[in-house]
């Protein structure tokens, strides 16, 4: 008859051997979920610093009209003073002049001439 030997398993978080069901891989719940978050870490900090990014644009342009209403033309340097940050946006729109809004979420500019821009806010019911 063969012998058996039997390999103690490892917890792949803390490398405490392991006892139970054979395909067990972490000793507690505080290790598996150590392990996935680190796992995963660098790509949800990722979207995570992305997202703040266009929360906060989306922020500034909404306190800037809030001053208007509608719409207000502002300078490029007054919305980077705030902490505008011009190369992330959600999604776009082309007119039929062929002019683009660039939008965070459901605030927009439209760039102008000189360095200005035309913030816009979309109605409710409207979408693009």
């Amino acid at each position: 008859m063969p012998t058996v030997t039997s390999e103690e398993k490892q917890c792949l978080f803390c490398k405490k051997s392991i006892k139970g069901r054979a395909d067990k891989k972490f000793c507690d719940d505080y290790c598996r979920n150590n392990y996935n978050n680190a796992a995963k870490g660098a790509s949800v900090n990722l979207i995570r610093n992305i997202n703040n990014v266009l929360r906060k644009n989306r922020q500034i342009l909404s306190e800037h009209l809030k001053e208007n209403g509608k719409t207000i033309k502002i300078h490029r340097d007054k919305l980077q003073s705030a902490g505008f940050q011009f190369r992330y946006n959600t999604n776009q729109y082309q007119t039929q002049k062929g002019q683009t809004y660039f939008f965070c979420y459901d605030y927009g500019y439209l760039p102008l001439e000189n360095d200005w821009f035309l913030i816009v806010k979309l109605e409710p019911g409207i979408s693009l």
